[in-house]
């Protein structure tokens, strides 16, 4: 059976233009992706947000360019979003532990937090578990790495790449003072990243922006294969940048048909048999069948010498098994010889699951993006009987995975 599959193996470039910060991520991501923003929205405000604030990616425009800008603020004075506030990193980790957020999504946010901490301790010579946050640690800056701890989620499995980055440059007013642009603790977070001098002063990457990428690990490039275009997202910071917009744009791939395929090398063994009874056969090429390395083995009728009828065998074999099977089909036919070549074969990438009556199930992604499923037949034969009943449960477990597919 098939099903459309559109979350399959994707890849998501990050073109830093004007710079990122953690709303921008999230508001690129949400433009490429509309249908993620109410449930993105749902998890930062399961964070313990107060119902005071307002988070919400309005639409924006920067120099022509046409994409979101995320707002995430107290709609009372009283609530500032914005100033230097003291926090200290083992308060937000329990803030973020006693919060509603899912297991994957929390995992992930506190990932993301540990990063500024330990990257802060290091710059200011402390504990971690003692290290102050100051503008990370602001409630719209802790919504953001909850954002983006979401969005990461939710598009995994998928690898990222990046453009080099924008080094910025001048000085900003932090916490602790005047401080050089990248500030310390984002030019540690971005060690072995690649940068660029593009003439715009000004901090172009914020410590959270640098968290995200760190945590991403983003080549510099899209990985090997052919991908297909799938949607872009632009979204923009607050300032106002001399000469071009300031915006994170993202580029959103699924694999094309070659990065859907997976190639690997075989061994084949190959012999005939013209003197071995059918019944005896049968047992030896069970067993050959059942070791480990044997992939598949295949028996195909041939007329051999001296006009006998007879049976071409040949043997798939995992590489580093191959002399062990060898020595198996010695012991378990009458060859006394064979061949063997070494051959490159390629595979959709598959799964395994069961269905909720015990019927194991293997998928593939096909070429187009569509997922096929097929019911194990052993299962089927174990569990059914008669050439009715069996179908049924064969349809029924393959209806059951395409079904959990679409709700995925």
């Amino acid at each position: 059976m098939t099903t459309n599959h559109p979350n399959s193996s994707a890849h998501i470039h990050l073109d830093v233009l004007g710079g990122i910060a953690g709303d921008m991520f999230i508001a690129a991501m949400i433009d490429a992706r509309p249908d993620l923003l109410a449930p993105c929205i749902a998890a930062i405000r399961s964070a313990g947000l107060p119902d005071t604030w307002i988070v919400e990616a309005q639409a924006a425009t920067d120099k022509g360019m046409t994409g979101h800008r995320m707002r995430i603020e107290s709609d009372t004075p009283q609530q500032p979003a914005q100033g230097h506030s003291h926090h200290h990193y083992s308060d937000i980790r329990r803030t973020l532990e006693g919060s509603g957020l899912a297991k994957p999504v929390l995992a992930r946010a506190l990932d993301l937090v540990h990063l500024i901490a330990v990257t802060e301790a290091q710059v200011h010579g402390v504990d971690v578990e003692n290290v102050a946050l100051h503008e990370v640690g602001d409630l719209d800056s802790l919504c953001d790495m909850v954002g983006a701890a979401f969005l990461i989620e939710t598009l995994s499995p998928c690898t990222w790449s990046t453009s080099p980055l924008p080094v910025g440059g001048g000085f900003i007013q932090a916490a602790h003072g005047r401080m050089p642009v990248p500030a310390p603790a984002t030019q540690l977070l971005l060690e072995g990243f690649g940068f660029v001098d593009d003439g715009v002063p000004g901090e172009r990457i914020t410590p959270t922006g640098a968290a995200i990428l760190k945590y991403l690990n983003p080549s510099s490039g899209l990985p090997e294969g052919r991908f297909v275009s799938t949607g872009t997202g632009q979204g923009f910071g607050t300032r106002q940048l001399e000469g071009m917009a300031n915006m994170l744009r993202v580029r959103c791939y699924e694999a094309g048909m070659s990065s859907r395929m997976q190639t690997e090398q075989v061994a084949v063994l190959e012999f005939v048999i013209d003197d071995q009874t059918p019944e005896d056969l049968a047992i030896g090429l069970d067993t050959v069948r059942a070791h480990d390395h044997v992939l598949e083995v295949l028996q195909i009728p041939a007329m051999a010498k001296k006009g006998r009828m007879g049976h071409v065998i040949q043997v798939i074999v995992a590489p580093d098994g191959r002399e062990l099977v060898a020595e198996i089909c010695f012991r378990e036919t009458t060859t006394l010889g064979m061949r063997w070549r070494m051959e490159n074969r390629s595979m959709l990438r598959r799964s395994a699951t069961q269905s909720s009556s015990g019927i194991g199930l293997k998928s593939a992604i096909r070429p187009d993006g569509t997922l096929s499923t097929k019911a194990e037949a052993d299962d089927i034969a174990n569990a059914a009987s008669g050439h009715y009943e069996r179908e049924q449960l064969r349809r029924s477990a393959e209806a059951e995975a395409t079904s959990k597919d679409q709700d995925d």
